[in-house]
């Protein structure tokens, strides 16, 4: 079959090279595949806190029991400690809880600036996790943005 040659019909049209036959096919890859983040994907506080409100999102505060009690927590987030006693395992076996064992809901992950988020980030995606989010900024703020709490965004 030479370049000019009909590959296969779509909707009554016909594909006539093989560059038109992979974009169709790639086209239908990506609707009929669920959405994932892409990896290191970011949101800023505020999106997160409206994702949360929307129920799109679990948001997770991966800090110290010292730091939520320091700062206080972001509204509508679940609080699972990175240093678990029982090491990546319980962290995982505790976020899995949280999200019904589903490693392709929507998580979000956020610390104080955005520095442990983007290592937890990196070891969800690395068992399995497809849509996790860094909120960068952090709570106190980073070179991300000003932060859950600069911005004034509410706490539990």
């Amino acid at each position: 079959m030479n370049e000019t040659e009909s590959l296969f019909p779509v909707s009554g049209s016909c594909l006539t090279s093989r560059r038109s036959a992979l974009a169709w096919f790639a086209a239908l890859t990506l609707t009929l595949t669920p959405a994932i983040a892409a990896p290191g994907a970011e949101l800023s506080a505020p999106d997160a806190l409206a994702q949360v409100k929307a129920g799109k999102l679990l948001l997770v505060d991966i800090r110290t029991p010292g730091e939520w009690k320091e700062t206080g927590v972001a509204q509508g987030a679940v609080r699972v400690d990175m240093q678990h006693p029982k090491g990546g395992p319980g962290f995982m076996e505790e976020l899995l809880k949280n999200t019904k064992g589903d490693k392709n809901a929507p998580v979000a992950l956020i610390c104080r600036t955005g520095n442990r988020t983007t290592q937890v980030q990196r070891y969800l995606e690395a068992h399995g996790f497809t849509r996790v989010f860094n909120v960068r900024e952090g709570m106190a703020g980073s070179a991300a943005g000003p932060g859950w709490l600069r911005r004034g965004l509410p706490l539990q």
